[in-house]
């Protein structure tokens, strides 16, 4: 499963990014999609965690100011990112993974095997 990330850069506080996750058709319709964020010295952290199905999760970090905006004829999952913060630097990371039998997303980073290369947000 290979999983491609674009769409960071740099940007002031308070302004906008839209992140891509480029996948496979399957990995899009069958498996949990997570962006991951990582900064340094601080903990990573899932974002958002998305299914075909339709369920989405956000962290209480980004709620409000984030919002999936799935493309099914594209297998691609945009981020976009709005009133951007200072501590929303990070590197952000798209990852994949199998759902338990009861059908729920893992929640842990290390239970994602498949990840992309990340692409770096910087907020000033």
């Amino acid at each position: 499963v290979q999983l491609v990330e674009s769409g960071g850069g740099s940007v002031q506080a308070g302004g906008s990014l839209r992140l891509s996750c480029t996948t496979s058709p399957y990995a899009y319709s069958r498996l949990c999609l997570v962006w991951f964020r990582q900064a340094p010295g601080k903990e990573r952290e899932g974002v958002v965690t998305f299914k075909a199905d339709g369920y989405t999760r956000y962290s209480d970090s980004v709620r409000g100011r984030f919002t999936i905006s799935p493309d099914s004829a594209k297998n691609t999952l945009h981020l976009e990112m709005n009133s951007l913060k200072i501590e929303d630097t990070a590197m952000y990371i798209c990852a994949a993974a199998p759902t338990y039998a009861t059908g729920d997303c893992p929640s842990t980073y290390y239970e994602y095997p498949y990840r992309g290369q990340g692409t770096q947000v910087t907020v000033s």
